[in-house]
């Protein structure tokens, strides 16, 4: 729609006196140089432009027009036409035209090189503002004469129409604050979230984009990513060589530069060992360093905190390279691939999955799609995007396929969302992250909301490191020495039901596996069960209707619920949990405490002498680290180690052990 002021204005304005010819179609957009003298910007109170209005310079005419055309919906391009002669020397009547007049020139094909099908936006509109140079009393002057506010095109909403190139500025102020963000490595979905914050805008309604923002950081970066990568290089040679089980894979290109490289350390293949049936494969951010695309598998342990799997550094993000990364990562982990991965919404790497890892589940992150629906669907909805954003996550989270599909088709219906690319994209991939689709495939938790703020806390962690190549590279190996630091001082835990069945879960779980079923346990108190034909039927105490189907096999040990969350998660749900209660099972079945939830997840592969002096050294560093943040904590250090060291000095040592210690010291 056009603006009410501005639609009265849609026949064309001419002065005859000053006709010419106006072609468009070259599609040609050339600069003037600018008068050697300029007059000061006029005020003006009109907001429509008329024929024998009056400007001091032809500038600010075009800011004029370009004021205004925001306004109706549509921005603005100069046009040059030819110099009249008799009224002094350069430039003396200018066209400014709507950014989709003319057409787009074809290129002339080049056989060596790929090209670009990209959509031209120009459709040969005849919008225009004529102004010609006039000298009176031996003053020149920018008049109006010629106007036509006619469109073949739909125009913009006013919150559709700031996305526009023209529109779409980075101010000197938020320039330096981003320069500034940029100095702590944070990434630019969060520059852009504290810029919105500071300035008091909602989500989506900056001036500028993140794609903006990330040209901008291009042309801020002045390292020579070529010595940066020759020094990654070396970096997982030295560690190769001091750590023989240390694992990593480079391609060169034809010039012998570095084109990828990734690595693993033997901690983290003995924990995939064990977590490695969910992975996340976060490829969302930039070694900022030698700007490459970064890309960091990620698991959870039975502790339910994050674990680093491996990492892989690419010189660009396509299928080809992503392909070398997945062959690279499944070479580290001896061939196994995982029962499922959880990727960002890309193409490239979904192909590359199917290849690679074809028995692999692949599902997409919902946080990181999540993300992004305030630049999405914040300026399409309005004061809606909330009621939308509720009914989605109700949609994403049912549990029946056709509850979903009838509930998409409603929803599209209701907010009008019919034509909306990304509502279609979404729908098309919705096997992939809608949970309906989902449930019968074990993610180890990594879907919730919860899980998406640890890992990526996790990650931001190490991005931080990354001004330093050496210390960035071998973080990463110190994280097994924490988490048994951390998983030692997890909570004690508390019963809550007095049921057999709880007391033996709290023997077998960790800590947080066990939180997991005991929620499940406290709600099954509130359904009820009935016995059919073919299993039984479990639902509130409150609903005469619904419920979920158990199937159970007392004899075999095998129990299944039609809401699949134990093999979502690996815990059971309040439904099979009542059943086993009516059935007088005072135990959970042994299948149904997977060996990956346990406190003891199985004999680990035995560590030699040399891994253990490593371990202790890197517990040690990170004691030392922790200790030095305060005069209480280092109190408590000093006196801890004393104790321990004691205690280590009553212990025999052997002959043999103490050539070891001095051989590896």
């Amino acid at each position: 729609m056009i603006s009410e002021e501005a639609g009265e204005m849609l026949m064309v304005y001419d002065d005859p006196s000053n006709q010419q010819s106006l072609s468009l179609d070259d599609g040609s957009s050339t600069e003037e140089s600018h008068d050697d003298t300029r007059l000061s910007l006029e005020t003006n109170t009109d907001t429509v432009p008329y024929i024998g209005q009056r400007f001091a310079t032809h500038d600010a005419a075009y800011q004029f027009y370009s004021e205004f055309a925001k306004r109706c919906g549509f921005s603005i391009r100069r046009h040059r036409t030819e110099g009249k002669d008799g009224i002094g020397k350069g430039l003396t009547r200018r066209y400014f035209v709507c950014h989709r007049a003319g057409s787009t020139p074809a290129k002339a094909a080049n056989e060596g090189k790929q090209q670009r099908n990209r959509k031209s936006s120009r459709c040969g509109c005849q919008a225009y503002i004529r102004i010609s140079k006039s000298s009176e009393l031996g003053a020149f002057e920018w008049r109006v004469t010629g106007f036509a506010n006619h469109h073949n095109h739909e125009l913009l909403e006013p919150n559709q129409v700031r996305f526009l190139p023209a529109y779409r500025s980075i101010s000197e102020a938020d320039k330096s604050r981003i320069l500034m963000f940029a100095k702590t490595r944070i990434s630019v979905q969060q520059m852009m979230r504290l810029l919105e914050l500071e300035k008091c805008v909602e989500p989506g309604y900056l001036p500028f984009t993140e794609k903006d923002v990330r040209n901008l950081l291009q042309s801020f970066r002045k390292i020579d990513s070529e010595d940066e990568s020759i020094d990654l290089l070396r970096i997982c040679r030295n560690i190769k060589d001091k750590e023989p089980d240390f694992k990593f894979e480079y391609l060169l290109d034809s010039n012998n530069r570095l084109e990828n490289i990734a690595w693993s350390y033997a901690s983290s293949i003995e924990s995939y060992d064990v977590f490695g049936d969910a992975v996340v494969f976060d490829t969302t951010h930039r070694l900022t360093a030698i700007d490459m695309p970064l890309g960091i598998w990620i698991g959870v342990n039975n502790y339910g905190t994050p674990c680093f799997f491996g990492c892989v550094i690419l010189r660009e993000e396509n299928l080809r390279s992503l392909s070398w990364a997945l062959k690279a990562f499944l070479g580290f982990m001896n061939g196994k691939a995982p029962q499922t991965m959880l990727t960002d919404q890309n193409m490239c790497l979904k192909e590359a999955m199917a290849a690679e890892m074809p028995s692999t589940k692949h599902a997409l992150c919902m946080w990181m799609i999540v993300a992004k629906f305030p630049s999405w669907f914040n300026a399409v909805l309005g004061d809606r995007y909330n009621d939308w954003k509720e009914e989605f996550h109700r949609l994403y989270n049912l549990e029946s396929i056709e509850d979903f599909e009838l509930g998409w088709r409603d929803m599209v219906t209701s907010f009008g969302l019919h034509a909306n690319r990304h509502i279609a994209n979404l729908y098309a991939l919705r096997s992939l992250w809608a949970l309906p689709y989902l449930r019968s495939h074990f993610f180890a938790g990594m879907m919730a909301i919860g899980h998406s703020k640890s890992i990526n806390a996790f990650i931001q962690r190490f991005l931080i490191a990354q001004t330093r190549l050496p210390h960035f590279v071998e973080q990463f190996k110190d994280q097994a020495a924490e988490q048994q630091i951390m998983q030692q001082n997890l909570q004690n835990i508390n019963l809550k039901t007095g049921a057999p069945m709880e007391s033996h879960a709290a023997s077998v779980l960790t800590p947080y596996a066990f939180s997991k079923l005991q929620e499940q346990l406290v709600l099954a108190a509130h359904y009820a069960s009935f016995q059919m034909e073919d299993g039984f039927l479990v639902r509130h105490h409150t609903k005469l209707e619904g419920g979920r189907k158990v199937y159970w096999m007392p004899r075999e040990g095998i129990i299944s619920c039609s809401c699949h969350q134990f093999e979502f998660s690996g815990i059971l749900c309040r439904h099979t949990l009542r059943v086993l209660s009516t059935g007088n099972c005072f135990q959970i079945p042994e299948r149904y405490l997977p060996v990956r939830w346990r406190r003891v997840t199985g004999t680990p592969p035995s560590r030699n002498h040399s891994e253990n002096v490593q371990m202790l050294r890197n517990m040690v560093s990170s004691l030392i680290s922790e200790s030095g943040k305060s005069k209480e904590r280092l109190e408590i250090a000093t006196e801890g180690v004393s104790m321990l060291l004691s205690r280590i000095r009553e212990q025999p040592v052997s002959s043999t052990d103490g050539n070891a210690i001095q051989r590896n010291v």
